[in-house]
């Protein structure tokens, strides 16, 4: 199986850098499947039930989220309707939403897309660890499923890493989101999970993290946030992966770093 997973889109320019390349990633990569982390896509915070449709018409075949996931109210009975959108699974249970998502392809394969947090410098939630542990016992690779990408969205390198170890040899994808800056750690484990610290931020790179530098540099130097972050307006660049799976296994055969 032949994946694709463009990271976290921030604003106008993300998006855009998404919608506007999605013809070349698909001539260059003919991919079986599309992701997209829309995370930030809704003027930097959240995503709406708009912009997700925008993406979901265009051919993307799954949605992942993040932390922001609540920052935009109307989305809220959007993720209990959409069977394509994920948010963390190690949310307390009973939240609207889904932690995962299976998506069924053209040829009849499926592949499964989940996602948890990170604890360290994150907001409280459960135990990413167990909440997949858990979710796992109902799939084998290769066997109920053809391929399981897992994107962990989260600060700290240390707790991506670990969860690539962790999951290694029982997923074909451990993505790392949040951070917005690319990481040049792309490569497949040992066990044959395909693995990279951060997929990097779809947005304007002259930037801080996708936002004009103003008001970052203004917290900076004043010590407490004053003004309201807002999103660069340039040229976005897409930054994802791409990673080909064994047709038997769903074990990665090559992990590859996309920039547009």
């Amino acid at each position: 199986m032949k994946i694709i997973y463009c990271g976290d889109v921030v604003g106008r320019a993300g998006r855009e850098a998404v919608l506007n390349n999605l013809p070349e990633l698909r001539e260059t990569y003919k991919p079986d499947v599309i992701v997209v982390n829309v995370e930030n896509a809704a003027h930097g915070f959240g995503v709406s039930p708009g912009i997700c449709r925008d993406f979901l018409e265009k051919g993307v075949d799954a949605l992942v989220t993040g932390n922001h996931v609540w920052q935009q109210r109307d989305i809220i009975p959007f993720l209990n309707d959409c069977k394509k959108i994920v948010r963390p699974l190690n949310y307390p249970e009973g939240l609207p939403g889904r932690g995962a998502v299976e998506i069924e392809l053209a040829n009849g394969k499926k592949i499964l897309v989940a996602q948890v947090l990170g604890r360290l410098f994150m907001e409280a939630v459960d135990c990413p660890a167990q909440a997949i542990e858990k979710l796992l016992k109902n799939y084998t690779l290769g066997k109920n499923i053809a391929a399981i990408l897992v994107d962990i969205h989260a600060e700290a390198t240390s707790e991506k890493l670990a969860m690539g170890y962790f999951l290694d040899g029982r997923v074909s994808i451990v993505a790392g989101t949040h951070t917005h800056v690319p990481t040049a750690d792309a490569r497949v484990l040992p066990k044959g999970t395909a693995y990279i610290t951060d997929v990097g931020m779809c947005g304007d790179y002259e930037s801080v993290l996708g936002f004009e530098v103003e008001e970052p540099i203004n917290r900076l130097n004043r010590r407490y946030t004053g003004g309201r972050l807002v999103p660069a307006k340039g040229k976005g660049t897409l930054f994802g992966i791409f990673v080909e799976t064994d047709d038997t296994t769903g074990l990665a055969k090559s992990v590859t770093q996309i920039k547009l």
